[in-house]
């Protein structure tokens, strides 16, 4: 009796398959090869019959050579850290594409010599805060912390207070981040309360810079107290020693719906001497770590041997920009929504799904933003179980469990995206 394991179809058979072929022209030809080896060994485990291997390996191709999958955030979360914080918007995603090829990132067109790198970016960046002297970028918000206590506070002294002692994602924290610098930390007040003697008392020769980072990652509430920037920024610049403030989320103005949210050019304007904040949360960018302030200082940081280490490469650059000076991107249209809509577009989805039902809900800012905000919102609930059927499908779909049932958050939903959610949920009752 033949062996059916002989009748699995050869490699270089497969691998001529039109369909194979042209794979092998986009996504290279081991990745192609790899899929078919699986689709292989599963018909000669018995799992799907010979004559089916090359459509199964057909549908196992990915879409593009990453193993990174995209997803249909329905959490809620407007800047979800496990999913990439921001989504770009199409502009920044076009100027990707664009930046993927060779670039004049640092050449002029009309000398023909070397120019500076990123102008654009930094022109744009220093457009969207005319409160700044100067601007700079570096890959995220961390090593822009990192730059400037390497460059203001080698062998000296940070003075920050001790409700400020920040841990970030991942079990990072701030003041770890800025002893590896090699500068060391003076804590001023206590953990709920902070006064502008206690930074009097503590500045002094060995002091490099006064920091204040805002707690954006969680919320005090009750007996608190903290010194405001324009009263700490008049008490550095008596003692002639810079006032660096971390803003964190990157908002660069003013939002009316996060009011408590600090912001580049209100900081810059209370007297902050350099401001530092993240482009991929509220700015909606990519990651990106963004500086503003005093000319001086941002030379002085641009100049440091470490800025080179620290620098983005042209794709960020280029995404940095777009996001600038195109439309608004999906972090602030999420943020902006109108719930009307959301519960419109809820009861369309529910009505059209056997199991659903649409609900009203509370959708987050996330990305260590806000964490006090709560933001109405609306949404479909289905059964439990539709989680993780929903995250097993094509492309995944990722809500979040809320009273024993499945929520599809519509707030971090694009509307585009409400046919494709339609199909993934009718996919997984079929």
């Amino acid at each position: 009796m033949t062996d059916p394991r002989r009748r699995v179809p050869r490699t270089d058979v497969l691998l001529a398959d039109a369909r194979l072929a042209e794979a092998q022209r986009t996504l290279g030809r081991e990745l192609v090869k790899s899929v078919v080896a699986d689709a292989q060994r599963r018909a000669r485990a018995g799992e799907i019959a010979a004559e089916d291997v090359a459509e199964h390996a057909v549908a196992a191709l990915p879409a593009t050579a990453t193993s990174l999958q995209p997803v249909i955030n329905a959490t809620g979360v407007v800047v979800h850290t496990n999913l990439g914080r921001a989504p770009l918007s199409p502009a920044a995603l076009a100027a990707v594409v664009t930046a993927g090829r060779a670039t004049d990132v640092e050449f002029d067109l009309v000398t023909g010599r070397r120019a500076r790198r990123g102008r654009g970016t930094l022109a744009a960046l220093a457009r969207a805060v005319p409160a700044a002297g100067g601007v700079h970028v570096v890959n995220n918000n961390a090593a822009a912390l990192l730059l400037t206590a390497l460059t203001l506070a080698p062998g000296k002294e940070i003075v920050l207070s001790r409700g400020e002692l920040v841990e970030i994602g991942d079990g990072f924290r701030i003041p770890e981040l800025l002893a590896s610098s090699g500068a060391r930390l003076r804590e001023v007040g206590a953990t709920n309360r902070t006064h502008v003697r206690d930074y009097a008392e503590a500045i002094g020769p060995e002091t490099g810079f006064v920091l204040k980072v805002h707690a954006s990652n969680f919320h005090i509430t009750g007996f608190t107290s903290a010194v405001g920037v324009a009263e700490l920024s008049a008490l550095a610049a008596e003692r002639n020693v810079p006032l660096v403030v971390d803003i964190g989320s990157g908002l660069l103005a003013p939002h009316p719906v996060l009011p408590d949210e600090p912001d580049a050019t209100t900081m810059l304007r209370a007297g902050a001497d350099l401001v530092t904040a993240s482009g991929d949360k509220l700015l909606g960018g990519p990651q990106a770590g963004l500086l503003f302030g005093d000319a001086g200082l941002i030379e002085r940081l641009r100049r440091h041997p470490a800025a080179r280490a620290l620098r983005v490469d042209k794709l960020t650059l280029a995404a940095l920009e777009a996001t600038l000076t195109g439309p608004p991107p999906p972090v602030a249209a999420a943020l902006a929504v109108d719930v009307a809509q959301l519960r419109e577009r809820a009861k369309r989805l529910a009505t059209e799904l056997s199991e659903a039902t649409a609900v009203d809900c509370v959708a987050a800012v996330g990305g260590g933003g806000a964490p006090e905000v709560r933001l109405p919102s609306a949404g479909v609930s289905l059964p439990e179980p539709y989680a993780a059927r929903l995250r097993a499908g094509r492309p995944p779909v990722v809500g979040r469990l809320e009273a024993g049932r499945c929520l599809l958050d519509l707030r971090t939903v694009a509307p585009d995206e409400d046919e494709l959610v339609l199909a993934a949920v009718r996919a997984c009752s079929s």
